[in-house]
Protein backbone atom coordinates (compact mmCIF):
# COMPACT_ATOMS: atom_id res chain seq x y z
CA UNK A 1 0.00 0.00 0.00
CA UNK A 2 2.93 2.51 1.03
CA UNK A 3 4.20 1.87 -2.47
CA UNK A 4 0.82 2.39 -4.29
CA UNK A 5 0.93 6.04 -1.76
CA UNK A 6 4.18 7.09 -3.06
CA UNK A 7 3.89 6.54 -6.40
CA UNK A 8 0.42 8.06 -6.59
CA UNK A 9 2.07 10.83 -5.03
CA UNK A 10 4.47 11.66 -7.49
CA UNK A 11 2.45 11.02 -10.50
CA UNK A 12 0.03 13.94 -8.93
CA UNK A 13 3.23 16.16 -8.40
CA UNK A 14 4.01 15.34 -11.72
CA UNK A 15 0.97 16.34 -13.27
CA UNK A 16 0.77 19.16 -11.10
CA UNK A 17 4.10 20.33 -12.61
CA UNK A 18 2.91 19.57 -15.99
CA UNK A 19 -0.14 21.74 -15.27
CA UNK A 20 1.81 24.48 -13.34
CA UNK A 21 4.72 24.65 -16.45
CA UNK A 22 1.90 24.29 -19.23
CA UNK A 23 -0.55 27.39 -17.53
CA UNK A 24 3.09 29.23 -17.51
CA UNK A 25 3.60 28.39 -21.26
CA UNK A 26 0.08 29.59 -21.89
CA UNK A 27 0.55 32.59 -20.50
CA UNK A 28 3.55 33.20 -22.23
CA UNK A 29 2.49 32.79 -25.45
CA UNK A 30 -0.55 35.11 -24.91
CA UNK A 31 1.90 37.97 -23.57
CA UNK A 32 3.71 37.54 -27.24
CA UNK A 33 0.00 37.42 -28.55
CA UNK A 34 -0.72 41.08 -26.36
CA UNK A 35 2.78 42.58 -27.55
CA UNK A 36 2.02 41.70 -31.53
CA UNK A 37 -1.72 43.26 -31.17
CA UNK A 38 0.18 46.40 -29.43
CA UNK A 39 2.21 46.57 -32.83
CA UNK A 40 -0.52 46.25 -35.09
CA UNK A 41 -2.50 48.71 -33.03
CA UNK A 42 0.22 51.22 -32.64
CA UNK A 43 0.94 50.85 -36.84
CA UNK A 44 -3.08 51.76 -37.00
CA UNK A 45 -2.23 55.22 -35.38
CA UNK A 46 0.32 55.94 -37.34
CA UNK A 47 -1.69 55.07 -40.44
CA UNK A 48 -4.12 56.90 -39.41
CA UNK A 49 -2.22 59.78 -39.24
CA UNK A 50 -0.54 58.78 -42.85
CA UNK A 51 -3.91 59.03 -44.30
CA UNK A 52 -4.50 62.13 -42.60
CA UNK A 53 -1.87 63.94 -44.50
CA UNK A 54 -2.77 62.14 -47.53
CA UNK A 55 -5.75 63.84 -47.43
CA UNK A 56 -4.22 66.85 -47.16
CA UNK A 57 -1.96 67.19 -49.44
CA UNK A 58 -3.70 67.75 -52.92
CA UNK A 59 -5.50 70.94 -51.24
CA UNK A 60 -2.20 71.70 -50.27
CA UNK A 61 -0.93 70.98 -54.35
CA UNK A 62 -3.69 72.45 -55.77
CA UNK A 63 -3.09 75.74 -53.62
CA UNK A 64 0.44 76.13 -54.53
CA UNK A 65 -0.26 75.20 -58.14
CA UNK A 66 -1.55 78.37 -58.43
CA UNK A 67 1.24 80.52 -57.47
CA UNK A 68 3.91 78.67 -58.47
CA UNK A 69 2.91 76.76 -61.80
CA UNK A 70 6.30 76.82 -63.39
CA UNK A 71 7.29 74.42 -59.85
CA UNK A 72 5.86 71.84 -61.92
CA UNK A 73 8.64 69.00 -61.13
CA UNK A 74 8.15 69.38 -56.75
CA UNK A 75 4.17 69.18 -57.41
CA UNK A 76 4.66 66.24 -59.70
CA UNK A 77 7.31 64.18 -56.97
CA UNK A 78 4.71 65.15 -54.35
CA UNK A 79 1.79 64.23 -56.35
CA UNK A 80 3.60 60.63 -57.42
CA UNK A 81 5.00 60.11 -53.90
CA UNK A 82 1.18 60.36 -52.58
CA UNK A 83 0.45 57.92 -54.87
CA UNK A 84 3.04 55.37 -54.00
CA UNK A 85 1.96 55.99 -50.59
CA UNK A 86 -1.74 54.91 -52.09
CA UNK A 87 -0.29 51.82 -53.55
CA UNK A 88 1.53 50.72 -50.58
CA UNK A 89 0.30 47.44 -48.59
CA UNK A 90 2.55 46.15 -46.06
CA UNK A 91 4.01 48.60 -43.13
CA UNK A 92 7.40 48.03 -44.24
CA UNK A 93 6.22 49.37 -47.96
CA UNK A 94 4.72 52.11 -46.76
CA UNK A 95 7.00 53.42 -44.04
CA UNK A 96 9.39 53.23 -47.49
CA UNK A 97 6.59 55.44 -49.80
CA UNK A 98 5.88 57.83 -46.45
CA UNK A 99 9.93 58.54 -46.41
CA UNK A 100 9.45 59.16 -49.97
CA UNK A 101 6.97 61.58 -49.91
CA UNK A 102 8.12 63.32 -46.06
CA UNK A 103 11.01 64.25 -48.85
CA UNK A 104 8.64 65.42 -51.61
CA UNK A 105 7.09 67.56 -48.87
CA UNK A 106 10.44 69.28 -47.55
CA UNK A 107 11.30 70.06 -51.26
CA UNK A 108 7.73 71.73 -51.80
CA UNK A 109 8.09 73.86 -48.34
CA UNK A 110 11.40 75.00 -49.95
CA UNK A 111 9.51 76.07 -52.54
CA UNK A 112 6.84 77.79 -50.93
CA UNK A 113 9.67 79.61 -49.74
CA UNK A 114 10.15 81.91 -52.77
CA UNK A 115 6.72 82.72 -53.14
CA UNK A 116 6.06 85.80 -50.07
CA UNK A 117 2.29 85.99 -51.59
CA UNK A 118 1.20 82.34 -51.36
CA UNK A 119 2.99 82.48 -47.18
CA UNK A 120 0.62 84.66 -46.74
CA UNK A 121 -2.67 83.35 -48.14
CA UNK A 122 -5.08 82.27 -45.37
CA UNK A 123 -6.06 79.05 -47.36
CA UNK A 124 -2.08 78.14 -47.69
CA UNK A 125 -1.78 79.06 -44.24
CA UNK A 126 -4.65 77.06 -42.77
CA UNK A 127 -3.09 74.01 -44.77
CA UNK A 128 0.07 74.32 -43.95
CA UNK A 129 -0.79 74.34 -40.06
CA UNK A 130 -3.02 71.20 -40.59
CA UNK A 131 -0.19 69.92 -42.15
CA UNK A 132 2.48 70.80 -39.53
CA UNK A 133 -0.17 69.86 -36.74
CA UNK A 134 -0.55 66.50 -39.11
CA UNK A 135 3.28 66.06 -38.89
CA UNK A 136 3.25 66.36 -35.67
CA UNK A 137 1.02 63.56 -35.03
CA UNK A 138 3.06 61.28 -37.41
CA UNK A 139 5.83 62.11 -35.03
CA UNK A 140 4.22 60.86 -32.09
CA UNK A 141 2.86 58.44 -33.63
CA UNK A 142 5.85 56.85 -35.24
CA UNK A 143 7.64 56.92 -31.81
CA UNK A 144 4.64 55.02 -30.09
CA UNK A 145 4.84 52.39 -33.01
CA UNK A 146 8.51 51.83 -32.39
CA UNK A 147 8.29 51.97 -28.57
CA UNK A 148 5.86 48.69 -29.13
CA UNK A 149 8.02 47.08 -31.53
CA UNK A 150 11.23 47.35 -28.92
CA UNK A 151 8.85 45.43 -26.10
CA UNK A 152 7.80 43.20 -29.03
CA UNK A 153 10.39 42.51 -30.39
CA UNK A 154 12.92 42.47 -27.42
CA UNK A 155 10.32 40.17 -25.24
CA UNK A 156 10.16 37.78 -28.45
CA UNK A 157 14.02 37.30 -27.84
CA UNK A 158 14.17 36.40 -24.39
CA UNK A 159 13.24 33.32 -22.74
CA UNK A 160 11.59 31.80 -22.07
CA UNK A 161 9.19 33.65 -24.94
CA UNK A 162 11.94 32.86 -27.30
CA UNK A 163 10.31 29.35 -27.61
CA UNK A 164 7.27 30.71 -29.11
CA UNK A 165 8.95 33.48 -31.54
CA UNK A 166 8.94 31.31 -34.52
CA UNK A 167 5.23 31.57 -34.61
CA UNK A 168 5.20 35.90 -34.39
CA UNK A 169 7.71 37.70 -37.07
CA UNK A 170 9.74 40.82 -35.91
CA UNK A 171 8.44 43.70 -36.08
CA UNK A 172 9.90 46.10 -38.27
CA UNK A 173 10.93 49.51 -36.97
CA UNK A 174 9.86 52.92 -38.88
CA UNK A 175 13.06 54.76 -39.91
CA UNK A 176 13.60 57.87 -41.13
CA UNK A 177 14.67 57.85 -44.83
CA UNK A 178 18.30 58.56 -45.09
CA UNK A 179 17.89 62.06 -46.90
CA UNK A 180 16.07 63.34 -43.84
CA UNK A 181 18.91 63.55 -42.15
CA UNK A 182 19.90 66.34 -44.65
CA UNK A 183 18.04 69.58 -44.28
CA UNK A 184 16.25 71.35 -47.54
CA UNK A 185 18.13 74.43 -48.60
CA UNK A 186 16.07 77.43 -48.86
CA UNK A 187 17.76 80.15 -51.33
CA UNK A 188 16.44 83.27 -52.41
Amino acid sequence: MKGKTKVLIGIGIAVLLIIIVGAKAIGWRNHLVELEEQVKKSWANVDNQLQRRMDLIPNLVETVKGYAAHENEVLTQVTKARASVAGANTPQEKIDANNQLTSALSRLLVVVEKYPDLKANQNFLALQDELAGTENRISVERRRYNEAVNSFNGTRRKIPYNFFAGSFPQAAYFEAAPEAKTAPKVSF
